[in-house]
């Protein structure tokens, strides 16, 4: 996605909308926007099924090394490779989910079907709401770190530090799996990528980079023990049909006076009243 600075925005005398095909807003300037009181739409939660299966997929992958056992069962790979016992079950485990939104849910909800201990960890949960049956409300990053076996990321990108940087991954244990489909830059690269050459990690399944596409000399990209995709989480067909649907319906809406202000992201900055009464 090609970034939507207060340059180019300035120079769109007669923009209305901007109506994300997505949820994510990290390339736009919602400053700017808002300074001209102009909205900016995102899809809400037609992509949290998606991603939610992608991030289960990626930690069921990550946990059984599929890759590797991948490429020793093709043509030139070791197939006494299979005796490695490298690969981990997850019943029985622990995963902390960071992030406990739409889609952290929606994994919870998928885990607890592997009989998956879960904690959820998100300092803007209502601290009166009561979670789902066999999750677990833990109020500090550090604690849950140190309680889990895994660790999936579902929270937007908050500023430029790495909410899993080299400190946080060495409260996990050496069996750790940290799986991310949500935002590049939530995790520090080079850290987690120490962390699993020097075997004080399992394995990682990462969806989002800190840079798109990464750099080919990035160390995550040649280790054996990292299962990757590229920014595809919520790219089904199915999804991508949602998508198109709710942003196009969005850009109808703001015409109409109907856009609901819980899928505009600066809807407070802009003063944006809900008018579907």
């Amino acid at each position: 996605m090609q970034d939507l600075t207060a340059e180019s925005i300035s120079q769109a005398e007669q923009l209305r909308l901007v109506s994300r095909h997505g949820v994510g807003f990290d390339a736009v300037d919602v400053d700017a926007l808002s300074a001209r009181g102009i909205p900016l739409s995102v899809v809400g939660d037609v992509n949290a099924q998606t991603v939610a299966e992608h991030a289960m997929m990626l930690l069921l992958s990550a946990s059984h090394r599929v890759n590797s056992y991948d490429k020793a069962a093709r043509p030139g790979g070791n197939w006494d490779y299979r005796n490695s016992l490298c690969a981990r079950e997850i019943s029985g485990k622990t995963l902390l989910i960071v992030g406990f939104g739409r889609i952290g849910r929606l994994l919870a909800r998928m885990v607890r079907g592997f009989d998956v201990n879960v904690l959820a960890f998100d300092p803007f949960l209502d601290p009166n709401e009561a979670l789902p049956v066999g999750v677990t409300r833990v109020d500090d990053l550090h604690s849950g770190l140190g309680q889990a076996d895994m660790v999936s990321l579902h929270m937007p990108k908050l500023d430029d530090r790495p909410v899993l940087a080299a400190r946080e991954l060495a409260l996990l244990p050496s069996h750790a799996v940290v799986v991310n489909t949500a935002r590049g830059g939530l995790v520090d690269e080079v850290a987690l990528s120490e962390a699993l050459a020097n075997g004080k990690l399992h394995s990682a399944g990462l969806d989002v980079f800190e840079a798109e596409p990464p750099s080919p000399e990035l160390d995550l990209l040649k280790s054996d023990k990292v299962v990757l995709t590229p920014h595809i989480a919520s790219m089904t067909s199915e999804c991508a049909e949602r998508m198109a649907v709710k942003a196009a319906q969005n850009i109808l809406d703001v015409f109409s006076g109907n856009l609901d202000p819980a899928l505009v992201i600066n809807s407070k900055e802009i003063g944006l009243l809900d008018s579907r009464a």
